[in-house]
């Protein structure tokens, strides 16, 4: 589903609608080619998400920043760690100002620090209005990403049953 919201699939039959810029943080590295350097993937990442290289020179300081890469972002992302992959993921999805940013998982690698940088920058986006979407098996992280949240347990659910919507700080089931 978050392929689909995301327009990296189509779906076969029927449609989904999707106002607004969509910023999509869904597998380590994608939108990103590992031949190329920190530096030349922000701007491929950035027109896949529909931005223009003059939008993405204008934004490339903060991208930076937020990364934290220093000096490796002259380095071709095939020699990046898993944290630094994501650390630049993140910071392009972010400084694109979208309307819906769409997780799954991703912040599961990175240091502490970093991710509560994550965290703080989601936050930040929520309470500017736009949509999250974000997928996690970590109830901490829900708590924190999302209000309200859904909890999907197709184990304890009979399959006709429809999700149930709690407000944080408790997840239960229904």
């Amino acid at each position: 589903t978050l392929k689909l919201i995301s327009k990296i699939l189509y779906p076969n039959t029927g449609s989904v609608n999707v106002e607004g810029k969509v910023s999509a943080l869904l597998e380590l590295g994608t939108g990103f080619h590992p031949d190329l350097t920190g530096r030349e993937n922000i701007f491929l990442n950035g027109s896949l998400l529909g931005m223009s290289r003059k939008a993405m020179e204008g934004l490339y300081e903060q991208v930076v920043d937020f990364a934290e890469l220093g000096q490796f972002i002259e380095q071709p992302i095939k020699w990046y760690s898993s944290g630094m992959v994501m650390r630049l993921g993140f910071a392009v999805a972010i400084n694109v100002n979208p309307d819906i940013l769409i997780t799954d998982e991703v912040l599961a690698v990175g240091d502490e620090t970093f991710q509560r940088k994550c965290m703080e920058a989601i936050a930040t986006i929520r309470r500017s209005g736009k949509t999250i979407i974000s997928v996690s098996t970590a109830p901490d992280a829900v708590r924190a990403l999302s209000s309200p949240a859904l909890w999907l347990d197709p184990a304890r659910a009979p399959p006709d049953a429809r999700p149930a919507v709690t407000p944080p700080p408790t997840l239960s089931h229904p």
